[in-house]
């Protein structure tokens, strides 16, 4: 069974769900995924950190780098949606997002969301790099 911080729903728990794939050493993607499950009353999004083994036997498609550079959604029909597109997918699941779904579905917008996407990811560790925020160490040894 996969172990998944705090109260996050786990993918075991609910298979009919889309499994979030997210850096579960990273203060700040384990706040954001915190709030998405805030935000998901109906049971529509499990959650599974990168870093647990069971990710590389269930998606052997999805790299480590990959995941390490975004947040990647698997949907329950197996289609995969990352960084920006992630954000779009979700904005369509879940009600509390709806307001932010037309700007993210703008003709032509999606390389400025995959832009500050990418701009956010880079820099989250950055972001927690004090002692106390960082769990092991691991926000200064992905600094760039």
């Amino acid at each position: 069974m996969s172990t998944v911080p705090g109260n996050l729903p786990a993918r075991d728990d609910h298979p009919e769900a889309d499994v979030v794939i997210y850096d579960g050493t990273c203060r700040f993607c384990r706040r954001q995924v915190a709030r998405l499950a805030r935000y998901d009353g109906d049971g529509r999004l499990a959650f599974i950190s990168l870093h647990d083994p069971a990710v590389a036997e269930r998606y052997p498609d999805l790299t480590h780098e990959r995941l390490m550079q975004e947040m990647v959604v698997v949907e329950r029909s197996g289609g995969r949606h990352g960084g920006a597109a992630a954000i779009r997918y979700l904005s369509r699941r879940l009600p509390r997002l709806w307001l932010a779904a037309p700007f993210l579905h703008i003709p032509g917008s999606m390389p400025l969301w995959r832009w500050l996407y990418g701009q956010i990811a880079t820099r989250r560790y950055r972001w927690n790099a004090r002692a106390e925020e960082c769990e092991e160490g691991a926000c200064k040894i992905h600094m760039k």
